[in-house]
């Protein structure tokens, strides 16, 4: 061996005892034990990128993993054979006091940190001095680095932070699915920028890439910084005070690279959390390293895509819908039945119309109840009638045996405007409550609650529908009144009779008014006097307003007066009073509003609760204890909704 030979062995045993001793004395270090470096969530694994010291072969078959405290499969493999992105970005100082022989040791480091990297793992080069520079981006062309490496020129002033916010932007953007992310940073200077050190610390925290520092700075108080740096990139800081030293350093970070292990474990079924702890054992030939870590194991989507696949549904043998025999034979023999009963009704009935129709009625059928284009009443068809018209002759001849029943509906449907019978309402009714009581038990899969309640509501809401209809219905009459009134006064001022002023109104009003009007016309042609048939008005208005002004008409036809002046006069009243009603209404909003809210809350969130919580509510329907409340709780939100009721209405 020659001289020259035996002095480069010389150096490289001296070198390699100087990174032994730099490398064991690091406060970081974790010779002693594995790491692990990184995890990666997948949908039902988590790869885990381990770092193993030694020298020792690795057994990756005997690879074993626990998850929480539970052992689960894990396959393991060489990082350096596997397809897991890595990325390694070198910060080089180039200001001027890296002259001499610090960045002739820092070129022949970074080349030999080149040679040494496994082939998969994407190395970038960074400068930093008076500005940052991307000297190289990451990738698998070494032959771009190293040309990169060999040509770093000096420059003065040393943007450290800068540089590290740079490495960061060059290594990657971050995240839960991000690849392994380590920055190798040599420098010798302290920062002259005006970047702060805190707000470098705290990008390193979010972005989660890993730090090594090699300084060559000389004191702790000096090489503080730097350690914070490291510590905040979970990385080892090494002070090499001997430029040469660096080639060790370089190359022992590139052995670690090499000497990565990518496990591969499978989360625990059921296992809802997003991170957790994992303890990971590897085998070598003469000794087990352990390495632990509270790391991210599944995302949270992972999570939600898991519980979506159990709760999906699944193919199934038997009909679109689950009903059992029993609930189904029964709501078919009960509908059966009541068919069955419905036409033996029908079938014992006569076909003829009723002929003592009284005078209210005979008329009735000339107003709002009469067909249009047809003079004189409905008349029913000849022959035999079919399977509608039967149907209403028997709600027909029901309703004749309770003629208070037929009066009340025919004033409702009056009101609201309906040009329907009784009878034709009943049949309606009847029809909804049916058609809703088989919606309920399709869509509840065969519920018999769900049916029973569906007809319940099927039988509440036409008159709650015909209620609200005649309300606003009886709202627009009183509105409009007092402007109906001061037209009457008018077309009076202008010579026109009584009746031809009501005529007026006829053509001119609006809804509801003007049909009301027509009504009062044609029973008048009937016979029917003009005050008679505006009282009729009233009664059907529900109005007291226009029961004054009726009675203020019938009392100037008796005595005599100025009926247009009267009538503007009664419109000047109305119009008063209306404003006060708006006004006591607007004053009083608080107060209904509160009572429907306070009122619809309660029932409203046991019935949300009840289609998203049903297990948690039905205590309350299936126990004493749980009927005994529900009744309880109704009596009180009863008693509650119709106090507040009471006293936020206001009666004018």
């Amino acid at each position: 061996m020659n001289r020259h030979g035996l002095r480069r062995g010389v150096v490289a045993t001296l070198l390699a005892l100087m990174a032994l001793g730099l490398w064991g004395t690091s406060p970081a270090s974790a010779e002693d034990n594995a790491t692990i470096d990184h995890a990666l969530p997948a949908r039902g694994a988590v790869r885990l990128l381990v770092s193993v010291p030694g020298a020792d072969a690795v057994d990756t078959a005997g690879v074993k993993v626990t998850i929480d405290g539970t052992d689960v499969d894990a396959v393991a493999a060489t990082a350096s054979s596997s397809s897991v992105e890595r990325t390694s970005v070198l910060a080089i100082d180039t200001s001027q006091s890296m002259a001499g022989a610090r960045i002739t040791e820092a070129k022949k480091a970074a080349l030999a940190y080149l040679a040494a990297v496994p082939a998969n793992v994407k190395v970038g080069v960074l400068t930093f001095d008076r500005e940052v520079k991307v000297v190289v981006p990451p990738g698998l062309d070494r032959a771009a680095a190293q040309t990169a490496i060999a040509g770093l020129r000096l420059s003065r002033q040393t943007a450290l932070y800068d540089g590290v916010l740079g490495a960061l932007r060059a290594a990657g953007p971050g995240g839960q699915n991000a690849a392994q992310r380590k920055i190798l940073l040599l420098s010798d200077g302290k920062d002259t920028t005006r970047t702060s050190l805190t707000t470098v610390v705290s990008e390193i925290k979010k972005s989660g890439a890993g730090i090594d520092v090699v300084s060559l700075q000389q004191g702790d108080e000096a090489n503080q910084p730097l350690n914070d740096i490291a510590a905040a990139g979970k990385g080892t800081m090494i002070a090499a005070q001997d430029p040469a030293a660096l080639t060790a350093a370089f190359a022992k970070e590139a052995v670690a690279l090499a000497r990565q292990l990518v496990v591969t474990a499978q989360v625990p079924a059921g296992f809802k959390g997003t991170s957790s702890n994992v303890e990971v054992t590897v085998p070598t030939a003469s000794q087990a390293f352990t390495a632990a870590a509270y790391v991210p194991v599944q995302s949270a989507a992972d999570i939600k895509a898991a519980e979506a696949a159990a709760a999906a549904p699944r193919p199934v043998t038997s009909a679109p819908l689950d009903l059992s025999p029993t609930v189904m034979y029964g709501a078919v023999g009960a509908i059966a039945v009541g068919l069955l009963g419905l036409i033996a009704v029908m079938a014992s009935g006569s076909r003829k119309p009723a002929s003592n129709l009284t005078l209210n009625e005979q008329i009735r059928a000339y107003g709002v109840m009469s067909v249009p284009g047809q003079v004189g009443p409905r008349r029913e068809p000849e022959g035999p009638l079919p399977f509608s018209g039967q149907a209403l002759q028997a709600a027909e001849r029901a309703l004749a045996n309770n003629k208070n029943l037929e009066a009340r509906i025919a004033h409702s449907l009056d009101g609201a405007g309906m040009s329907l019978k009784p009878s034709e309402w009943l049949m309606v009714r009847g029809a909804v409550a049916i058609g809703s009581g088989l919606l309920g038990i399709l869509l509840g899969s065969g519920s018999l609650i769900l049916g029973v309640l569906s007809i319940i509501a099927g039988l509440v809401g036409p008159p709650i529908y015909l209620k609200r209809k005649r309300a606003s219905r009886l709202k627009a009459f009183s509105t409009g009144l007092a402007d109906t009134l001061q037209l009457m006064s008018g077309s009076l001022s202008a010579g026109l009779s009584l009746g031809q002023s009501i005529d007026t109104i006829v053509k001119e009003g609006a809804e509801p008014i003007s049909s009301e009007f027509r009504r009062v016309v044609i029973e008048s042609r009937l016979g029917v006097t003009l005050e008679d048939s505006l009282e009729g008005v009233a009664e059907r208005m529900d109005s007291r307003d226009f029961a004054w002004v009726v009675m203020a008409i019938r009392i100037q036809r008796e005595v005599g007066g100025n009926l247009a002046e009267l009538l503007l006069t009664v419109a000047a009243t109305l119009r008063e009073r209306e404003f006060l009603r708006r006004h006591v209404k607007a004053l009083s909003a608080e107060g209904r509003l509160s009572a429907y809210i306070l009122g619809g809350l309660p029932p409203g969130f046991l019935i949300y609760l009840t289609l998203t919580k049903g297990e948690y509510v039905r205590p309350m329907y299936t126990t004493p204890i749980g009927w005994i409340l529900c009744i309880a709780m109704a009596v009180l939100l009863g008693v509650g909704v119709l106090w507040m009721a009471k006293v936020a209405k206001v009666d004018l």
